[in-house]
């Protein structure tokens, strides 16, 4: 089940969604998000981060690849949250390379992983995915498509009020 057209009218809006979709998710979990520079995707792995109760601010993590915020117990967090980003890597000679030098995979079974930039990379670091695709209108509103490839997650999204 895809879930299309989510409209998202300010940055608060976009956290308060990460927030909730954190709620579908379990280690082992990758997302990969999708959409132009200053789409809001950040700002939703924020939501992310706060819903699954991980420490630290979560950043862009543009310049260093990829970074680890491990879950906070005092904020109800117990899975950590793997956030990367592709952005730099789409100039290098093999991306896909780069990708597998992160190791990303090495605790994928424990972790949400979260990757923008990162479609048509990542992919094969789980046969099951989610795929976020982000559009920013010219009036900041964010339309936010979520579509499922493979696993129960068509299942999760119909069971689960995201809109």
């Amino acid at each position: 089940m895809t879930v299309t057209g989510i409209r998202l009218a300010t940055v608060e809006d976009t956290h308060a969604f990460g927030r909730r979709l954190a709620g579908l998710l379990r280690g082992g979990d990758l997302l990969l998000l999708t959409g132009p520079l200053g789409a809001g995707k950040t700002a939703l792995v924020q939501g992310i981060g706060a819903g699954l109760g991980v420490f630290g601010a979560v950043t862009s993590p543009t310049f260093v690849i990829a970074r680890v915020h491990r879950p906070d117990p005092s904020l109800g967090g117990s899975l950590p949250m793997v956030h990367a980003d592709a952005y730099r890597l789409g100039d290098a000679a093999d991306p896909r390379a780069e990708i597998d030098d992160l190791d990303l995979d090495a605790s994928a079974e424990d972790a949400v992983t979260v990757v923008e930039w990162g479609a048509g990379l990542v992919e094969q670091l789980n046969d099951e995915y989610l795929a976020v695709r982000i559009e920013r209108l010219d009036d900041d509103t964010r339309v936010i498509d979520l579509v499922p490839h493979g696993g129960d997650w068509a299942d999760r999204l119909h069971k689960t009020e995201m809109m």
